[in-house]
């Protein structure tokens, strides 16, 4: 079954494997040596395409059952824990729009823009951290020791930003918290992207965006709650206590994630000689190549200038930026809903229906785009609402049809987008160094948006924000453009990789074609 009817040029990935075990005829199994000009681990032998002994000698049932109970079992270990650190991730980076219904302005005495530039600040630091966090953390290969540490870092700062007492003191904790706070979700991406093949991807990462989404819906509910029950306690005002509660509380899960999140499938000891195999085996499988091998195989710049080099980063770095500027409608999403008229209680349980349905449509979608390997309907789609969803709510004053916008915005951006960061990972796949620093670069880029955002929803321009619903309408259009431009690129190529050639000759690493992988079965998912 297929979304769009393109099976054929899909990528053998996991949904074949899944049912079949190697019968010595690995040589099918796709290379892709993007990595073979001049890279710094040339020199490693080139690895036998046959499958562990271990693996090899089960059955297509056994095999199939063994994956399946791997599967559930990274499913179980990985992904509850790395969503509650989103969620604390996302909490401690946006408090501060609760804080400042807290009183924050009033008792540091913040004049003009400089609350604005309080919350702008976070994401210079954002930015500046995430390229060279991903590459370290592909370096070391340590993510179990890696991201819990940078969530204790980032636990602290956060709590310490309670006890600021100048509006100094709040530029400089806010920058700093977003430096490392830059670690998780780029690194996140990345980590993911070692546990799970490509057509397993997309459901994973929408588990992990939900992180957010659930934090979006009910940040508001918890800073109330601290807000109305610790103003004055301790004779603290209640935005200091909504810090130091929220960061004592990351740094307690940071401490528990330790014990609980694996490093990769090399290098890690909580599964069974067996099942380790298989989990390196399967990701082999999937694209050709081996992925994570050691820290000596990893170097800082090789992946950088692989990612850079590749026109297919910057059209997904392009799309994936108008997205979340399309987006950015939910950093102010409560003021939006507000326009609506009810009081500040309900227009803030307003604010959560729109979140839970995306969550739903955002599941929904990737596990479709999952199971069909189809990805640029599934991206496309949803931002045809968003369209819609914008322009009625520029157009209109009437309460039904702008609620009925709003309902339709969060689902519009998100579902789509959640299937977009899986289509990097499935774009440029290996070497690993080139899709930590993709990941990174891309991820860095599109929350730019963030910086400008805060100017595109002056109280002035309620009810209709036609300037922010304009320009959230052009970016999501471009954002289509953008992701139609990648899918010609890849059908293209897949039809060159099914005439069997090389057909940029030398050039094949630089334009990221899989070379010998083009006699093998790889093939980009679109």
């Amino acid at each position: 079954m297929s979304f769009a009817g393109h099976d054929h040029h899909h990528a053998r990935g996991s949904n074949e494997y899944d049912h079949g075990v190697s019968d010595g005829s690995d040589d099918k199994y796709t290379v892709e040596h993007l990595d073979n000009a001049g890279v710094a681990n040339a020199d490693v032998p080139d690895r036998k395409r046959e499958a562990p002994p271990l693996i090899k000698a089960l059955s297509t049932e056994e095999r199939l059952a063994l994956e399946n109970k791997l599967r559930r079992k990274i499913d179980l270990r990985l992904l509850p824990m790395v969503v509650l650190m989103y969620i604390m991730n996302y909490l401690d980076r946006n408090n501060i729009a609760s804080a400042k219904l807290a009183g924050i302005q009033e008792d540091l005495g913040l004049i003009g823009v400089q609350y604005n530039t309080c919350v702008s600040i976070l994401f210079v630091g954002y930015l500046l951290m995430q390229i060279p966090s991903n590459l370290f953390l592909n370096k070391i290969g340590k993510p179990a020791l890696y991201l819990p540490t940078c969530m204790v870092i980032w636990g602290i700062i956060s709590a310490a930003t309670g006890a600021c007492q100048s509006y100094g003191g709040l530029v400089a904790c806010r920058f700093m918290l977003g430096f490392v706070e830059a670690a998780y979700f780029p690194g996140c991406l990345f980590y993911l992207s070692s546990w799970y093949t490509r057509k397993e991807l997309g459901f994973r990462t929408a588990i992990l965006y939900s992180g957010s989404l659930i934090s979006g819906a009910f940040s508001g509910l918890i800073a109330a709650g601290i807000t109305n029950g610790m103003n004055g306690k301790g004779g603290l005002l209640a935005w200091r206590w909504l810090f130091i509660i929220e960061g004592a509380i990351t740094v307690v899960f940071a401490f528990i994630a330790f014990f609980i999140i694996p490093n990769f499938p090399r290098t890690t000891t909580w599964l069974s000689e067996e099942e380790r195999q298989l989990a390196i085996w399967r990701l082999e499988e999937d694209i050709g190549e081996d992925d994570w091998v050691g820290s000596e195989q990893q170097t800082f710049f090789h992946g950088m200038k692989l990612a850079f080099a590749d026109i297919k980063m910057w059209v997904l770095m392009v799309t994936l930026f108008c997205i979340v500027a399309s987006g950015s409608v939910t950093n102010f999403f409560p003021s939006v809903v507000s326009t609506l008229g009810y009081t500040d209680v309900i227009s803030l349980l307003l604010s959560v229906p729109p979140y839970v349905l995306c969550v739903i449509t955002a599941f929904a979608n990737a596990w479709h785009a999952d199971r069909t390997g189809e990805r640029y309907w599934h991206i496309t789609l949803p931002l045809w609402v968003s369209l819609v969803a914008f322009i009625l709510a520029a157009c209109t004053t009437s309460t039904a049809p702008r609620y009925v916008a709003m309902m339709l915005m969060v689902p519009g951006v998100y579902t789509g987008y959640v299937v977009a960061l899986a289509w990097i990972s499935n774009t440029l796949p290996r070497p690993p160094a080139k899709r930590a620093a993709a990941l990174a670069a891309i991820n860095a880029v599109s929350n730019t948006s963030s910086i400008y955002a805060s100017y595109l929803y002056p109280d002035t321009a309620a009810p209709r924000y036609l300037v922010g619903m304009g320009v959230n309408s052009a970016t999501s259009l471009i954002a289509i453009l953008g992701a139609t431009l990648l899918r010609f690129m890849l059908v293209r190529l897949n039809k060159k990789l099914d005439r069997g050639a090389d057909p940029l000759g030398g050039f094949a690493a630089q334009a990221g074609l899989p070379g010998e992988g083009a006699k093998r079965g790889f093939r980009f998912l679109y």
